[in-house]
């Protein structure tokens, strides 16, 4: 018999909370470690009156650093919270996401946010797809396309360009460049992009429709080239035992579909908790993992290096967290965490190698309180095969969250 029937693992996506005792071995771009970070620390010593989040401090945070207007307390009956360390090398979402479900990574992936991509592989890329590359720098969707779209057009160029995690993505007009010539580009780029120095974990093919700058937009077209999780992870052990395996957001891409029975994609965090709530208040997710990714931390907050912003974020998570809760059943377990961190007032605009918190709650616990730090995200996934009976492969990592399972 399952202790629990329904798992949520909600991920705030980069919410990390304090730096990683190897942390010294990652720099930022200008030679700045990790060492020091803390993502959620820093944010509340930037908020005006500290962080407001009623629900989490309920649940125990406070008992896990000291961050300005998060109190402490010690007696939260109905939740576990402690801080998870990663033991994978690297910082990017690929690698945090696939150690939850039991990988551990030992060769990162690529990410470029800061410098963009290497001359030899975009004059590599030119070479093979027959256009001239534009562009090749971080950017949001939204601002490379006002900036650079009409030079796209005029020159049948592709615009290239990166962002916060281990991805390439193409930019090309529906009507000038064409789809299918859009698609065979991404399929050039993500046979390059499979060489060490150049490995990325997506390569995204991004259309887009309109005559100027201003009206230029982004259609529902992208086409997503992953690569597939390194080896056999917690959700391919469910999915193949027969139970749901219900993906929120950008889940999906990141295990490229493997050990997925369902995926909804969000347009925000705030949609993102809308539909994990429907997800718990209906009837087709019965046994099994939900497995949920609030992006906009990074992306929005993050990387932009907006500690402010990024606050205001958590205290409106903070607020659906409480609507999550009161829908769940006595038998539902909500696991909340993170990737890594991406602290809002660091150097640079990389991620940060933090520790990632982790909070457990259940209307069944009767005996919440602080646990010791873990060594691995992947307590998560090897907590979640053991409710429900199941074995890991020999190849995963990760060790039971006893605490739950008694």
């Amino acid at each position: 018999m399952s202790k629990f029937n329904r798992i949520f693992v909600i991920v705030m996506d980069s919410a990390g909370i304090g730096h990683a005792k190897d942390a010294f071995k990652f720099e930022q771009v200008g030679g700045i470690s990790d060492e020091g970070s803390n993502t959620f620390k820093h944010i509340g010593e930037n908020m005006p009156n500290g962080l407001n989040i009623p629900t989490l401090e309920t649940l125990g945070f406070g008992e896990l650093d000291d961050v300005k207007g998060v109190k402490v307390v010690k007696e939260h009956q109905n939740s576990y919270v402690m801080k998870l360390n990663e033991a994978s090398n690297g910082k990017d979402t690929m690698t945090g996401h696939w150690e939850m479900m039991g990988i551990l990574t030992r060769k990162p992936f690529k990410t470029f946010t800061d410098t963009g991509f290497p001359k030899d592989l975009i004059d590599e890329l030119e070479k093979e797809t027959g256009h001239k590359i534009i562009g090749n720098k971080a950017a949001s969707g939204t601002e490379i396309l006002r900036e650079l779209g009409e030079e796209q057009i005029k020159t049948n160029s592709l615009i290239v360009y990166t962002s916060s995690d281990s991805v390439l993505q193409i930019c090309g007009h529906e009507k000038y460049l064409g789809l299918d010539e859009l698609y065979r580009c991404c399929e050039i780029a993500r046979k390059l992009c499979m060489k060490p120095e150049w490995f990325v974990g997506r390569v995204i093919a991004r259309p887009y429709l309109g005559e100027s700058a201003d009206t230029f937009k982004r259609t529902s077209n992208r086409h997503d080239y992953a690569v597939s999780p390194s080896g056999i992870t917690a959700m391919d052990i469910l999915k193949d035992n027969g139970f749901d395996v219900s993906c929120v957001g950008k889940i999906n891409d990141i295990f490229n579909g493997c050990g997925v029975t369902s995926t909804v994609h969000t347009s925000s965090n705030k949609d993102g908790m809308e539909k994990t709530i429907e997800i718990a208040k209906g009837s087709e997710f019965k046994k099994g993992l939900c497995f949920v990714n609030l992006v906009e931390f990074d992306s929005e907050y993050g990387h932009r290096r907006n500690p402010v912003g990024y606050g205001k974020a958590i205290e409106e998570f903070d607020v659906q967290l409480k609507e999550f809760l009161n829908v769940l059943k006595d038998d539902d377990l909500v696991m909340i965490t993170a990737d890594h961190g991406n602290d809002p007032t660091w150097a640079g605009t990389d991620h940060t190698r933090e520790q990632v918190p982790l909070v457990c709650y259940s209307k069944s616990i009767k005996d919440g309180k602080f646990i010791a730090d873990r060594n691995a995200f992947a307590d998560i996934g090897e907590t979640i095969l053991q409710n429900f009976n199941l074995a890991k492969d020999n190849s995963m990592i990760g060790e039971p969250i006893n605490e739950l399972l008694k």
